[in-house]
């Protein structure tokens, strides 16, 4: 009884609901690009840590986990190495460096990073043969990189950096593809740690003395024991703190504030969804209080009138978030690419679970005072 009554009156008055369904539908497209912007954005900021092979990251002390600030000479590497529990560690330095064409093409910024070939660091190959000398003028793409720019296996990239207050340009030649691997919202470019030193942005007359690397990475013997570890390394190692990748990832610049100003945008969205949701059958119920007392005094229940009012919100609430789901699919296929949106599935599951849900929770006060109607109030009202 109560679906025939729902589905009767949505039917009756489908213009009116319809309109309502693409409300939700315009908030449905806003969380989910809230969403997306939110993933994309994180995956553009995390990108290069998450993939990294290694169980600890170890940096310089007192810099709050930054890479930029932090100094490590290769000498502290061999002291890490020693200490008991430490399978592999490798040098990760980080810069910037603009690649620059021949055929005059926009110029393109990205990540240079440098690491020690074979070691953690080193990026896992889709293609070519990889780093191979620790001083080579050779270099990894990540294969979105690769794709954007038209760069293939065993070609040449030219590079700027500044040295000094001149524009230097350095020769590289691609020896591998890997994965897509952004940091701080530039593709990457992976070379050896020493080429890396030398064609860095730096000042006139640096370099020539002991490589210096802004983090080590650390694959243990035993990942599980990562706390007694960390204990163990910064007992053994003067001037160095450790972080899992996650604190690491959490203590780039902007990363944690970006985030939460989304996923606040996101909440805001969802509470206004309820108000809206809840207004609209609010409304609905008490133009309809006639009618409903009727229901009642010819003998149908309050689980009745309550759940007719309750699948009517459901079917307004899955017909909008279907509306809006599928308008959103189509808007993203016209999006220039620039822009850092992700669509990942645990995003939008959750977003559209809590859609859902909002209709429901937005309709208790209207199915509540459905329930509460009295049939003589409701009949003196009619006559």
């Amino acid at each position: 009884m109560a679906f025939y009554l729902a589905l009767k009156e949505v039917w009756r008055n489908r213009g009116r609901f319809l309109l309502f369904s693409l409300v939700i539908a315009l908030i449905t497209t806003l969380v989910l690009f809230i969403a997306a912007l939110a993933g994309g954005l994180a995956t553009a900021n995390r990108q290069f840590f998450d993939q990294l092979d290694a169980d600890l990251l170890i940096y310089q002390e007192n810099v709050d986990l930054q890479a930029a600030s932090s100094r490590l000479g290769l000498s502290r590497l061999r002291e890490v190495r020693r200490v008991d529990g430490v399978a592999a560690v490798g040098p990760i330095g980080f810069s910037a460096a603009t690649i620059v064409f021949a055929d005059r093409r926009d110029t393109i910024d990205v990540s240079l990073i440098g690491v020690e070939p074979g070691q953690p660091g080193d990026p896992a190959l889709l293609a070519g043969p990889g780093l191979r000398d620790k001083r080579g003028n050779e270099v990894i793409l990540d294969e979105a990189l690769a794709a954007k720019a038209w760069i293939g296996l065993g070609e040449v990239i030219s590079i700027k950096t500044i040295q000094g207050t001149e524009e230097e340009y350095f020769d590289l030649k691609v020896v591998g593809l890997t994965t897509e691997r952004q940091y701080l919202f530039q593709p990457a470019i992976i070379v050896p740690m020493d080429t890396w030193d030398k064609i860095r942005p730096q000042a006139a007359g640096a370099g020539g003395g002991e490589v210096i690397a802004n983090v080590f990475a650390v694959q243990l013997a035993a990942p599980q024991a990562i706390d007694q570890f960390a204990n163990r390394l910064t007992s053994s190692v003067d001037g160095v703190e450790t972080a899992d990748k996650k604190a690491a990832i959490l203590a780039i610049p902007g990363y944690t504030a970006q985030q939460s100003t989304l996923n606040t945008q996101q909440g805001f969205t969802l509470l206004i969804g309820v108000l809206v949701v809840g207004g609209f059958f609010q409304i609905q119920t008490l133009q309809k209080v006639p009618q409903i007392g009727m229901l009642k005094a010819i003998g149908s229940s309050n689980g009745v009138v309550g759940g007719a009012a309750l699948l009517q919100i459901v079917v307004v609430t899955v017909i909008g978030v279907a509306i809006g789901g599928l308008g959103t699919l189509l808007l993203s296929l016209g999006l220039p690419a620039g822009i850092p949106i992700l669509f990942s599935g645990p995003a939008v599951a959750g977003a559209i679970t809590a859609l859902l849900l909002i209709g429901p929770v937005g309709g208790l006060v209207s199915i509540r005072l459905a329930q509460k109607i009295e049939p003589l109030t409701a009949i003196g009202l009619i006559s």
